[in-house]
């Protein structure tokens, strides 16, 4: 074993190399097809084309005022907006990992993306009852503020209660998560039961999850709140490695455990809140990226997090894609995509944590 170690340090940082070096291509593949394919076809030369004339570069391609109109007002914001959350989501789950120490934490599973739901949905429904002229002081972030509530205190709560004693409990943390979401369902089916129905349109969105309401606004209110967390994430990258070894022995090498785990905890409620603000519970992202890219890569969150990052956006992309094409003219919820792959996902990770193998 300790004669193949040479060999087998060199493997990983190639694969790593490799790795981060074909995501970004691969993401921009998806953001072609994602603009391109539709009810309205616009080949890849087009797009380049229309983007290019926004900044006054001018190609070769051709294409009408419809496709421009198409990919500038409807594809591109939901493509955006695809990239933010699908990033923002894949990055907070890896963060959460560390942070937790087990491989099971994602947002869905253990009540953080529906506690955020919850506090959109609450807004939505009694906002005004509170008062009047809460929703015109705040505009287009009062929603988003209320979902990062709701996540940052499912999140509190769920790490005082898995972290108890210094030791992460993934038991604890799960049958937390479980009641959590048990909890959120029930005051939703409360505020569902007086809702109006333009409400309940709101409420069957949030829970769902889709990309479908992606535009310029929702990209502006929620950038700022996904973007910070983004590039802040990377500041805690070896604290994330040195907790994986206990909180004891990080803070030995000088990592200020409790300032790292209270902005850890801040920044991914605010990331997973906006998130949920704008698209809904997007569930599985957070737990498939993190594991998919580790099992590449390896655990150092100096790659980890930029690369789920891009990972998550690649693969929330493709399943928005799938969302509205597989069924067109009608489009999935891309909550039933996401899930339809990220269940097997889980499964398989659950039968490997019962075999005592932890990627």
């Amino acid at each position: 074993m300790a004669g193949s170690l040479p060999f087998i340090l060199p493997m990983r940082g190639i694969a790593r190399s490799i790795t981060l070096t074909v995501l970004p291509a691969l993401l921009l593949l998806v953001v072609l097809l994602s603009a391109g394919i539709g009810a309205m076809g616009i080949q890849p030369g087009q797009v380049l084309a229309i983007l290019g004339d926004q900044v006054g570069l001018h190609l070769p391609w051709s294409y009408d005022d419809g496709q421009a109109g198409v990919l500038l007002a409807i594809r591109l914001p939901r493509i955006c907006l695809g990239i933010l959350i699908g990033g923002g989501l894949a990055a907070s789950g890896a963060a959460m990992q560390g942070l937790f120490r087990n491989p099971l934490a994602d947002p869905g599973l253990i009540g953080v993306s529906s506690g955020g739901a919850l506090g959109a949905i609450s807004v939505l429904v009694l906002g005004g009852t509170f008062s009047a002229s809460l929703p015109s002081l705040l505009g287009i972030y009062l929603v988003p503020a209320a979902a990062f509530i709701g996540s940052l205190i499912v999140t509190v709560m769920v790490y005082r209660l898995a972290s108890a004693r210094g030791q992460g409990s993934v038991a604890t943390m799960l049958l937390t998560g479980i009641a959590i979401n048990a909890m959120a369902g029930a005051i939703t089916g409360v505020l569902t039961f007086v809702a109006t129905d333009a409400q309940l349109r709101s409420i069957t969105f949030w829970s769902l999850g889709s990309l479908g309401g992606g535009t310029w606004e929702a990209v502006a209110a929620s950038a700022p709140f996904i973007l910070l967390p983004l590039l802040l994430f990377p500041r805690y990258a070896a604290a994330l490695n040195a907790l994986t070894l206990g909180e004891e022995t990080a803070g030995h090498v000088g990592i200020d455990v409790d300032r790292t785990k209270r902005a850890l905890v801040v920044l991914t409620s605010l990331a997973v809140g906006s998130s949920v603000a704008v698209a809904g519970v997007i569930g599985f992202i957070p737990l498939v990226a993190p594991h998919l890219l580790r099992m590449l890569i390896g655990p150092d969150h100096r790659f980890l997090l930029g690369g789920s990052a891009l990972l998550g956006a690649i693969l929330l992309l493709g399943a928005d894609l799938i969302a509205r094409t597989l069924v067109a003219p009608a489009e999935l919820p891309i909550g039933i995509v996401t899930a339809g792959i990220g269940a097997p996902f889980f499964l398989w990770l659950l039968m490997h944590e019962r075999g005592g193998q932890v990627l």
